[in-house]
């Protein structure tokens, strides 16, 4: 039978959306079930601030009435803008392990984008580079952290195939944060200088001060990222968002902000959040009926946290100051029941902070690939 691709319409078909996966994966051990609720909010064009500088659609491949693949093909205007460029987005890519289902698929996106004037194609992300992101190259055997998509093998396999050519690479360091020994001297040393020599000091966020905090989380990472491939500054709607989404996973001893003492300016930044992919896996996609009792109960559920920010802006990184937060974070491990993590994704392409990895006794357990399709060529 043929693949049909048509766009998603009404209720019927955003449940098969976002119920796919759940087809698909559901008797993998390693694959983590996403909350079913708050994928259809983030899918909401109402509810996402994505949509206040983005468009999107979003299409289901079926064979013989079956659903057996989707796709979104979405252009960031914000990105674009930022960039002088032309460039479309696909994101949310599964698809059963057939090469016409995943033409198909990739074929819609496409032409959705061509129609409005894109010249690129690039992906997998879900909306943005912040989101979930990247085909799974490398890790097969690790369970994904929070914010980090899962794959099987065929997934890279398929759209090299159909002629997608890698972009870039993102790396997740895996890190002992309780193993200090596993750090080099240079970084304590570094730490310990930051205070008395810079006048910088490091505090915690609160829950209450947390969207004043990501204010200047705002400002730092639109400094201390910019020149990152994928970049896109972030706007006040962003950051209501995060604020938002960041409430539940908030935890005051991983969110820390690096200031100068004499003038209170914000210099550095880190966000590292406990894994709730350890309390998801638990649930199957649902609060009910006893999921949200499960999800309340989520700290004795976890031990591991991903590092998802971590920067500096560019006149004060010759202070030490990342080291000064490198250190906080095995300072923290050792008072806490959280004693491994992951850091990232780092682009392969970051010298500086992949060598910082490095330098942390890391190594990289994890890889995902981002393709590209420049229009014109197959």
């Amino acid at each position: 039978m043929s693949v049909d691709v048509r766009p998603v319409t009404g209720g019927r078909d955003l449940k098969a959306f976002i119920d796919l996966p759940f087809r698909l994966h559901a008797n993998h051990p390693l694959w983590v079930p996403p909350l079913k609720l708050e994928r259809r909010i983030f899918l909401s064009r109402r509810l996402n601030a994505y949509f206040s500088h983005a468009e999107a659609e979003y299409f289901l491949a079926c064979r013989d009435g079956q659903v057996v693949g989707r796709i979104t093909a979405q252009v960031n205007h914000a990105s674009n803008d930022h960039h002088g460029r032309r460039w479309g987005d696909f994101g949310w890519i599964e698809f059963e392990d057939d090469a016409e289902v995943l033409e198909a698929l990739l074929s819609a996106a496409h032409r959705w984008l061509a129609a409005r004037g894109m010249e690129r194609m690039v992906g997998p992300m879900d909306f943005q580079m912040n989101d979930e992101c990247g085909v799974l190259i490398e890790g097969f055997d690790l369970r994904p952290m929070v914010r980090q998509p899962w794959h099987p093998r065929y997934y890279q396999q398929r759209m090299e195939a159909a002629g997608l050519v890698k972009a870039v690479d993102l790396l997740m360091w895996d890190l002992e944060v309780a193993d200090r020994a596993a750090m080099l001297p240079v970084l304590f040393e570094l730490a310990e200088k930051v205070q008395s020599e810079h006048g910088i000091r490091l505090r915690k966020m609160t829950r209450r001060g947390l969207r004043k905090d990501l204010d200047l989380f705002g400002e730092i990472y639109n400094e201390a990222w910019k020149d990152n491939w994928g970049f896109v500054p972030l706007g006040g709607k962003d950051l209501d968002a995060y604020a938002q989404e960041m409430q539940l996973v908030f935890d005051s001893d991983w969110f820390m902000v690096a200031e100068r003492i004499d003038t209170g300016e914000a210099v550095a930044i880190a966000i590292t959040a406990p894994d709730v992919n350890q309390v998801l896996m638990r649930m199957n996609g649902r609060l009910l009926p006893f999921g949200w009792l499960t999800f309340l109960r989520k700290k004795r559920y976890m031990d591991r946290v991903r590092v998802g920010f971590l920067g500096v802006k560019p006149e004060y990184q010759h202070t030490g100051v990342a080291a000064k937060l490198y250190v906080e974070h095995f300072d923290v491990a050792a008072v806490t029941a959280f004693k491994a993590g992951e850091m990232g994704w780092i682009l392969e392409t970051n010298t500086a902070m992949n060598r910082g990895m490095e330098a942390m006794g890391g190594r990289v357990v994890k890889k995902y690939r981002m393709y590209e399709r420049v229009f014109g060529r197959s």
